[in-house]
């Protein structure tokens, strides 16, 4: 067995439809087909590959902290990306990583999650 990449991200929200829409404005995902579970959710997608699924939860149960202390996305387009963010005042840290040709745009989305797309140093 060899671990290839990260298939997914699984986030529970109690803000479904702003979710949906932030990944789609910020981050250029798309809502998708999404098997049906029995409870509310979304699969967004990036070409035909489903990044982040989100699951819809009552807003007593979104206190719930998962363990994970982010997620990233390896992307191109570094320019763009940020004038997008701050454009729409989405607040970011950007930070190069020692001895790695990357440069981090960290931020949260709309839940508060942390995320970082990394980008090729040459792009900067």
């Amino acid at each position: 067995m060899e671990i290839r990449r990260l298939d997914h991200v699984n986030i529970r929200t109690s803000k479904l439809d702003e979710m949906i829409a932030w990944y789609e404005k910020y981050l250029g995902l798309r809502n998708g087909h999404r098997p049906e579970f029995g409870v509310g959710g979304a699969w967004l997608y990036k070409g035909d590959h489903a990044m982040v699924h989100l699951v819809e939860v009552d807003k007593e149960c979104a206190s719930v902290e998962p363990k994970v202390e982010h997620f990233a996305f390896t992307a191109t387009g570094y320019s763009e990306f940020v004038e997008r963010l701050k454009t729409h005042g989405i607040a970011t840290e950007v930070a190069r990583v020692p001895g790695l040709p990357i440069v981090q745009v960290n931020l949260e989305d709309c839940d508060g999650n942390h995320i970082h797309v990394d980008f090729p140093t040459d792009e900067v």
